[in-house]
């Protein structure tokens, strides 16, 4: 499991360009038949990747970092496919989560194995987990998700539609939120003006993007800000005092998912865009 440290507003100030890729933006996952996972300092939050391929891969929890017997001893976790049909086996029962679909398991399950429905069009899991106080049960949220939201018009180029997947009035949960945001053809900002959380942490991924395009994903405090180009499959580290926002040279999808004080969606700071600099 890598390791990444919290970092300050002022310290982001002062980077690199590179020193801020590799505080804030992770590419190492999707590795096909590896589990791979990272340990965020900010809220102990843990994001990672599964891709089983003719074998299934569990999901273990190094003592060194997490102290515990088991990964979901302490913890919750959010898992959504981005590839093909897969199953995510729960200490013995077998859930099926097609592409775009989620599902949640609660503190307290002893196992969890990602398994692909066919190795040639393999599942690719992302996992993201954050401490838990209660015990929910597995829960795999179907088809768009719980909520859909149509945001945006084609003026300011960002017609996007948001798929609440576990969210407050969904699928039990202790403090994650997560779900997936798709733009549609021609639009290509996302969040925007921006915002900032002061109670809780965010984690974006950023797919469907052609190997030759881009997002150029904003992020630092509102009145010094700071930008990271980001590829297919690669996921920015917000913590609560960053702005989160992006634009794309064509439109895509991303899956953001959240940590904190409370689960609720529209618990943000504006950031207006004559505020920014």
């Amino acid at each position: 499991m890598e390791i990444r440290p919290a970092h300050s507003q002022e310290a982001c100030s002062r980077m690199t360009t590179a020193e801020l890729r590799s505080a804030f933006l992770v590419d190492t996952l999707f590795r096909p038949g590896e589990l791979k996972l990272v340990y965020w300092e900010t809220d102990r939050a843990i994001l990672g990747s599964a891709v089983p391929m003719a074998a299934p891969i569990a999901l273990t929890a190094p003592a060194r970092v997490l102290g515990v017997d088991f990964f979901l001893q302490r913890r919750e976790l959010g898992v959504i496919n981005l590839g093909g049909a897969g199953i995510v086996e729960v200490d013995g029962t077998r859930h099926t989560v097609a592409r775009l679909e989620t599902i949640y398991v609660g503190r307290g399950a002893h196992s969890v194995v990602f398994h692909s429905v066919e190795a040639t069009a393999h599942a690719r899991f992302f996992l993201v987990s954050y401490p838990a106080h209660a015990d929910h049960p597995a829960t795999v949220v179907r088809g768009a998700g719980e909520n859909v939201l149509d945001l945006g018009t084609p003026e300011r180029a960002n017609v996007r539609r948001l798929h609440q997947q576990i969210c407050e009035g969904g699928p039990a949960s202790c403090q994650l939120v997560m779900g997936f945001t798709e733009l549609s053809p021609g639009s290509v900002w996302n969040t925007f003006p921006p915002h900032t959380h002061l109670r809780r942490s965010e984690i974006y991924l950023y797919f469907d993007l052609p190997p030759d395009q881009a997002v150029i994903h904003l992020m630092g405090a509102p009145d010094e800000t700071r930008h990271l180009v980001m590829r297919e499959g690669q996921v920015v580290l917000s913590p609560a005092w960053s702005i989160h926002s992006g634009c794309g040279t064509c439109a895509y999808r991303f899956v953001w998912a959240m940590g904190g004080e409370n689960q609720r969606f529209d618990d943000m700071d504006p950031a207006p865009v004559q505020s920014l600099l």
